[in-house]
């Protein structure tokens, strides 16, 4: 009698270590759980906290929910690549951010064919977005840099003797890091030059000097070597810069094209990624 109890009470414990099995496992479900699926594989929310943790330690600052929900669709399409290039035997199981990174790439190589743009197209571009072509005005400046007031007042005054003495002024005077180049400092547009100097070296004629301008770095008198008015370029000279544009655009739309098809196969809980893990 005792043997029938232990065999009826066998299958009942089996089944009660069943349910607990089950229960366990629906419990780390629930701390970790899976919020995107592809091909048999997972990806679980904590790598996706471990994404942000990385962004929130270079930005020093923690995201806010709205940051953290337009942050979760890059990260599942970038898995997602991973995942298909991994599938296609461009990756090996275990591999570090920077292999995974070179196999979404290659696959994208593959998978992307590089855009034509036709002669048509690039002039029909150039017709209907000429205005927005305008290159803004231009200076190629020169600077002396020195540290007192009294200094820059004697550089100026130098200078209006014999303006073709800048270069060597610039050499021997100037505390500039451009000082051996005769304090060349390259060509500007607007928004490109430190808001002290920009109202200047705008205002002058080409080939003018202006009068002492300080800054933190110091007092700097200004040369303009040369100015362009804003313009619109030619065909010619827009043509390939607009090539680029159209190719760039083709290249972005198939990619997303290519992405969204992968991510058509996916499972993805938006919710679960989402939710706020319980500390």
């Amino acid at each position: 009698m005792i043997a029938m109890r232990m065999r009826a009470e066998a299958p009942r414990a089996s089944r009660w270590l069943a349910l607990a099995l089950a229960l366990l496992g629906v419990g780390c479900e629930g701390r970790d759980p899976v919020i995107l699926t592809l091909d048999g594989a997972e990806v679980r929310r904590s790598e996706f906290l471990a994404y942000l943790k990385a962004i929130e330690t270079r930005g020093e600052a923690p995201l806010d929910p709205d940051a953290r929900a337009g942050l979760l669709d890059a990260f599942l399409e970038q898995r997602a690549l991973v995942i298909e290039a991994r599938r296609r035997g461009l990756l090996g199981t275990g591999s570090a951010p920077d292999e995974e990174a070179r196999a979404v790439a290659r696959l994208l190589g593959r998978e992307l064919k590089p855009a034509e743009v036709s002669e048509q197209e690039i002039r029909e571009y150039y017709g209907q977005h000429e205005r927005e072509l305008v290159r803004p005005p231009r200076v190629s400046l020169r600077q002396v840099l020195v540290p007192t007031l009294n200094e820059a007042r004697d550089v100026k005054r130098r200078l209006t003797r014999d303006p073709k003495s800048f270069d060597s002024i610039a050499r021997s005077q100037s505390k500039g890091p451009e000082a051996e180049a005769g304090g060349f400092m390259g060509v500007f547009e607007p928004g490109q030059l430190p808001a002290e100097l920009e109202e200047v070296a705008f205002a002058l004629d080409e080939g003018g000097t202006s009068d002492p301008v300080q800054s933190p770095l110091g007092y700097h008198v200004l040369r303009v070597d040369s100015r362009q008015a804003a313009r619109a370029p030619s065909f010619e000279e827009a043509q390939n810069a607009i090539h680029d544009e159209l190719s760039r655009k083709r290249r972005g739309e198939a990619e997303r094209a290519f992405v969204a098809g992968i991510m058509a196969r996916a499972k993805v809980n938006h919710a679960a990624a989402l939710r706020i893990p319980a500390s």
